[in-house]
């Protein structure tokens, strides 16, 4: 199965690149930039990656971010996380950027897309990874600052093909920012929202309702209601669950306990995906691995989790249709 896992090739569709920032390259950054950072060696910042809940892991991110401040950086960030799709076999991603997360700290937002847009290219070329981007608002921002944020983004449209929602989940539904949300989908951006990771499933109500998404980000909490759940299967809403992420989080306290088998087994249109790969201890495949050793996951099961990735992506039907073949090849 293991073995199966790591030849198939996959994509990815929830991946904060901010969460892919290594302890190595976060130390490199800092010295280079000249930034304090609150840990003393490498050892020290993976003592630090035991969270107990979102906040507790967010606090963390934060601090982390705070080294990237140049173009370079967010290029040299973007060009590790390619590295690991290639030792992953993830032939497509679709990647997800806080840009208020450096605004706020005076990095220009043309800096943070160039460094990753150029990244993604440098990866098409070399590696024939195909990729998209998506801008995240941060929930505990109000939506007047998401507004403005989605302002600045207007002069990248061609770089980035979707919007989302993320942060702090509690207390921050997506309601919150139904207006906003609105005018993205109005400048043809493609829509998506964490939703029902922590929170309840009104969270993923609302983001169907109010916000129109076209895929949810986690949507674990959905299995809460048989109504819910008879829904996202009719609709093939796509769910893009992050395993290694719920328990870290303590979402579920053990393996054992997710209920990815379930849903999945319900019909609903789930895929696996990193979240934010350094801090939750996995890319890719350690999520599938975890799953595997951990839940009774088929050879079946993963070939679907597999194509559901493609075919939730937000690719041409003809790219979708290409990918799905190659995994088939795969499977010969």
């Amino acid at each position: 199965m293991i073995e199966l896992i790591k030849k198939l090739p996959k994509a990815e569709l929830h991946l904060h690149i901010e969460g892919s920032l290594e302890p190595e390259l976060m130390f490199r950054l800092a010295k280079k930039n000249n930034v304090e950072i609150p840990y003393k060696d490498i050892e020290d910042v993976r003592s630090a990656y035991n969270f107990t809940n979102l906040q507790t892991f967010l606090d963390i991110y934060y601090a982390g971010a705070n080294v990237l401040l140049t173009k370079n950086d967010f290029y040299d960030l973007t060009w590790e996380y390619i590295l690991r799709c290639v030792e992953d076999n993830v032939i497509h991603t679709e990647i997800f950027f806080d840009p208020q997360t450096h605004t706020e700290r005076g990095v220009p937002f043309e800096a943070v897309i160039t460094g990753i847009k150029e990244a993604l290219a440098d990866a098409k070329a070399k590696y024939g990874i195909t990729s998209c981007i998506i801008m995240c608002f941060l929930r505990h921002l109000s939506q007047e600052e998401a507004f403005e944020t989605l302002e600045q983004a207007l002069d990248y449209k061609d770089d980035i093909i979707g919007v989302g929602l993320d942060s702090s989940e509690l207390g921050n539904p997506p309601s919150k920012f139904k207006e906003v949300f609105q005018k993205a989908k109005e400048e043809g951006f493609k829509l998506v929202a964490h939703a029902g990771e922590e929170a309840d499933f009104s969270y993923i109500y609302e983001a169907l309702d109010l916000l129109n998404i076209n895929r949810i980000d986690h949507g674990v909490q959905s299995i809460k209601s048989p109504e819910l759940m008879q829904r996202l299967k009719d609709e093939q809403m796509p769910l893009t669950v992050c395993p290694n992420s719920n328990i870290e989080l303590k979402v579920f306290e053990t393996y054992k306990e997710h209920n990815i088998k379930e849903l999945l087994d319900y019909g609903l249109n789930i895929s696996v995906n990193s979240d934010d790969p350094a801090y939750f201890k996995g890319y890719v495949n350690q999520n599938f691995i975890n799953l595997y050793e951990n839940l009774p996951i088929t050879e079946d099961d993963v070939i679907t989790l597999v194509k559901n990735s493609f075919k939730s992506a937000f690719i041409s039907d003809e790219l979708k249709e290409a990918y799905l073949a190659r995994v088939d090849l795969a499977l010969k």
